[in-house]
């Protein structure tokens, strides 16, 4: 397989690079590479690294990318823990070579490789934290949606599509950016500069639900790039916690000085904009609303060493009006209905009673996420934090150090909790393209092919030859039927019995598919059947009762509707209809002609 050569890289994807230069960042390595697999049989990208010559890079993709990208790479794997490759890089600067294949279900997507001077030592504690490394770039990159069912890591289709009315079952997030605000914030700003000296200041407002910082003013010497103002940061943009210097601040609680923003500029968003303009310095103060972070208010001066953390008493004044900002209530709007003819119409009738009651259950989940969000959330991420810097500075034994890192272990399992939480809260942020629903669930019930076949459980599916084509995420999709298998799955004994039938009807002026998926499983209590979609509902013990809901609620995003029927000795069925497009490439079996339905087993 050969290797394209590194000016040639594809279109540089900046979420994929923010996560992996997260990653890289918080590796204690003299150098480290992460490179990926955007295609199937394509070739392989470095997408972040540090400590490596384009030289050495070069050889290192030349040597792993002739491995492929199946599972388990032949004659490779590390004899102590089956994963991790050794290598050795002969060039002017030859390094000892550690490398861990990044695995999403049963493929190869990308190398993570740390290197050292030759001679070096890997210890097992290196191939532990390297092959756990490896393990959270991939939950954050499954997390982030990056993943696809036909090509990795590759952008969708259509970025943006309006979704019907009606089908939006979460308000958007709400945007704290305006003009009237922006220029309220930007003269507290200005009033800064005669406390502590600055070249550039912005401040932001902390958005805890959505989990980021959103940029509200900026004053200063702000020249924007005529040539790619994209990359600029400007009122209005949103910077999540991790790539950013003010999430820092804001997950640590406390003000951060910086003095080698080229350090920091591969790490932070903000930071990269100071390092174009030749900055020297910056300082980050958060600040507090109703006993919360509300904020930050970034300074950034071209002098170096100028800021100190004492500063951030001095800007006391500035931030207490920064504060009265963001919690004075703005000016309630009240809802107009236009006309077809734009003249104001009244308002419409009040809503019925169960109507009432989901915006009323939406808003209270609202309100609990919030809760979590700012009382749970923001606590934890700061014991991590602090957790993190201890265990970086290498200055326990091992008996505490291995303690430790247990500790932060059970952090990071309640953090994914917590994050199921609001990701179920906030609305569903959809990549639609065209996708082919057979391809979908062959793909998800590739991923339980093995606890299928160690429970000898029959699965029967029947597909049309011609199938209209759905506008949805493939992977939100493939989510709605992992869940449902793996529930049916957790329903049946061995043996059991899984059908599949998919089919096409008209709808309307359109088409509609539907997807039976029945098992001959525990049926589901009469009682409990219409409480089976409601959030935090399970009969399980283990999970947090938001598998369904979840599922309900992406297949309502896509238009559709779902269903469950379960009785005693007939089992359960979920029906689920989705909006097919009639017009657009149709699904159909490969061969001439048109062919009868196919029953396989």
């Amino acid at each position: 397989m050969t290797t394209q050569p590194l000016r040639t890289k594809p279109t540089p994807e900046t979420q994929l690079q923010r996560v992996l230069n997260t990653a890289l960042n918080d590796m204690a390595a003299e150098a480290v590479l992460a490179a990926v697999f955007h295609h199937d049989n394509g070739p392989l990208v470095e997408r972040a690294s540090r400590g490596f010559t384009p030289r050495d890079v070069q050889a290192i993709l030349r040597t792993l990318s002739a491995f492929g990208t199946t599972i388990p790479v032949p004659g490779t794997p590390d004899e102590e823990t089956g994963r991790t490759i050794r290598l050795r890089l002969i060039t002017p600067s030859a390094k000892s070579l550690l490398a861990v294949p990044l695995r999403h279900f049963q493929r190869i997507y990308g190398y993570l490789i740390i290197g050292r001077k030759e001679g070096a030592v890997f210890s097992k504690k290196d191939k532990v934290l390297l092959e756990q490394t490896a393990d959270g770039i991939t939950k954050t990159l499954e997390r982030e949606g990056l993943f696809n069912t036909d090509v990795l890591l590759s952008r969708p289709y259509v970025l943006q599509e309006p979704v019907a009315a009606g089908a939006e079952m979460f308000p958007p997030p709400t945007r704290h950016f305006s003009p009237e605000l922006q220029t309220k914030i930007e003269a507290v700003l200005m009033e800064a500069g005669h406390l502590v000296p600055f070249d550039r200041a912005w401040a932001c407002y902390y958005d805890p639900l959505a989990g980021n910082v959103e940029v509200l003013g900026i004053v200063g010497d702000v020249k924007p790039d005529p040539k790619d103002t994209k990359k600029d940061l400007k009122p209005g943009q949103r910077l999540t916690l991790d790539s950013s210097a003010a999430g820092w601040a804001v997950r640590h609680r406390k003000p951060r000085v910086d003095h080698d923003l080229a350090s920091t500029q591969g790490r932070f968003v903000d930071h990269k904009h100071l390092y174009k303009d030749r900055f020297q310095s910056s300082l980050v103060v958060p600040f507090f609303v109703r006993g919360q972070v509300g904020g930050t208010l970034t300074l950034g001066s071209k002098e170096p060493q100028r800021y100190q953390t004492t500063d951030a008493r001095t800007l006391e004044p500035v931030i207490l009006k920064l504060a009265d900002l963001l919690q004075t209530p703005s000016p309630g709007v009240v809802p107009v209905h236009t006309g077809g003819d734009g003249a104001s119409q009244p308002s419409p009738p009040v809503p019925l009673e169960p109507i009432i009651r989901k915006q009323e259950r939406q808003a209270a989940i609202g309100e609990f996420s919030t809760f979590l969000a700012t009382e749970i959330r923001e606590p934890l991420a700061s014991i991590r934090s602090q957790l993190e810097e201890v265990t970086a500075e290498g200055i326990l034994d091992f008996d505490p150090q291995t303690r430790v890192e247990n500790a932060m272990r059970d952090l990071i399992r309640i953090e994914a909790i917590l994050n199921e939480i609001l990701d179920f809260a906030k609305p569903l942020e959809l990549n639609r393209q065209l996708c082919r629903i057979p391809e979908i669930l062959e793909s998800s019930l590739m991923v339980l092919a093995t606890d299928l076949e160690a429970t000898r459980i029959h699965v029967t599916k029947e597909y049309p030859a011609v199938l209209a084509p759905v506008r949805g995420d493939e992977a939100k999709l493939q989510q709605v039927f992992l869940s449902i298998f793996r529930n049916a799955y957790e329903a049946m004994t061995p043996g059991g019995r899984l059908d599949i039938h998919v089919s096409q009807h008209r709808a309307g002026k359109g088409v509609e598919v539907q997807v039976l998926i029945k098992n001959n499983g525990a049926p589901i209590p009469a009682d409990l059947v219409d409480k089976v979609f409601e959030p935090f509902f399970t009969t399980k013990r283990s999970g947090i009762g938001l598998g369904l809901p979840t599922v309900k609620k992406i297949v309502e995003e896509h238009g559709g509707t779902i269903a469950i029927s379960s009785a005693p000795e007939e089992g359960t069925t979920v029906t689920i209809k989705l909006p097919g497009v009639s017009r657009g490439p149709s699904f159909r079996h490969r061969g001439r002609g048109r062919r009868p339905p196919r029953r396989t087993n």
